[in-house]
């Protein structure tokens, strides 16, 4: 004798599940099943050990060179569970900004602190490819020339990489401190010629100390023709002499392959012109020799970077 198989339900109740769709016979032999949905179902809770969220690869489009970035979606996961829309999230040690990014994009209120200002740098060129638009308050950075004095005397390549993020240089060396062969940044801008884009670069020499010279100016424009670079700029905290802008005017100009615009092969610029907002006459930068951070389509929102600990979050503007 068979095995007779049956659903225990009514006649009504399996004519309602075949209605709604909830039963599946592939043929008329087989066996019939109930269709469920996952949010039907409890589940089983998000364990400690995650393995469904891999590490961010060398060709990854969020990867920015950090040596200790986190993917996004690792740090969106832990900042969705643990807070609510509207929530402050702190980041003390913030690095490159992912908690701070993946904060932004869930809609939440955040404060990142480093201790660096190249990491500050490196976060806000982030948040404004990722976010266009987004406003938030820097606390610890220089914003006078008494500021930029004092953080000069206290750390000169703090200095340096603060002086070099003015002008959207790259850092030299990996950003690593030691002997700079002259060069503390790089301005990368790009050419075509025969129709090809070009990368070309511009060197950049930073000084902080009270007593800058002429020699310097020769020094980096030795520097610009060893290194192959189209153009030279000089950063000095201190006013620049006549002699030295005399040296500079000296070097003539660098043309452009369109034939139209010409610039200052050396060119020189004070931290305080740079506060004012004055800028350098420079080509136009090329963004693609920068690692960029994705763009989101997210609303703006205030927050709060620093390299100080006394800071308090600012409200959100509601859009």
């Amino acid at each position: 004798m068979g095995v007779v198989r049956f659903w225990r339900y009514s006649r009504e109740k399996m004519d309602e599940l075949i209605r709604q769709g909830r039963v599946i016979q592939t043929n008329p032999g087989a066996v019939p099943a109930y269709k469920r949905y996952l949010d039907e179902m409890s589940g089983v809770l998000l364990q400690d050990v995650w393995t469904d969220l891999g590490p961010i690869s060398s060709q990854a489009g969020e990867r920015l060179g950090y040596p200790t970035q986190k993917p996004l979606s690792l740090l969106e996961r832990i900042v969705a569970s643990s807070s609510d829309e509207g929530d402050i999230v702190l980041d003390p040690f913030c690095g490159c900004g992912t908690t701070i990014h993946a904060a932004q994009k869930l809609g939440r209120r955040w404060i990142g602190i480093d201790v660096t200002h190249l990491a500050i740098s490196l976060i806000e060129k982030r948040l404004k490819d990722a976010f266009p638009g987004i406003e938030y308050e820097v606390h610890g950075t220089p914003k006078d020339l008494e500021g930029a004095r004092d953080l000069a005397l206290r750390d000169k390549y703090q200095f340096q990489w603060w002086a070099v993020s003015l002008v959207n240089a790259v850092p030299f060396g990996g950003k690593k401190k030691g002997a700079d062969s002259g060069i503390d940044g790089i301005i990368y801008f790009k050419n075509f010629r025969d129709g090809k884009p070009v990368t070309e670069k511009i060197i950049v020499s930073v000084k902080g100390g009270e007593n800058v010279g002429v020699a310097m100016v020769r020094d980096l424009a030795h520097v610009v023709e060893r290194e192959q670079a189209k153009m030279g700029l000089f950063i000095t905290l201190a006013p620049s002499t006549d002699p030295m802008n005399k040296e500079a005017v000296t070097a003539g100009f660098y043309q452009a392959p369109n034939g139209k615009d010409q610039y200052r092969k050396l060119q020189i610029v004070t931290i305080g012109d740079l506060l004012e907002g004055k800028k350098p006459d420079l080509p136009p930068q090329d963004a693609s020799a920068f690692l960029q951070a994705p763009r989101e389509d997210d609303a703006e929102q205030l927050g709060l970077l620093g390299v100080s600990a006394a800071v308090k979050p600012s409200r959100r503007r509601r859009s």
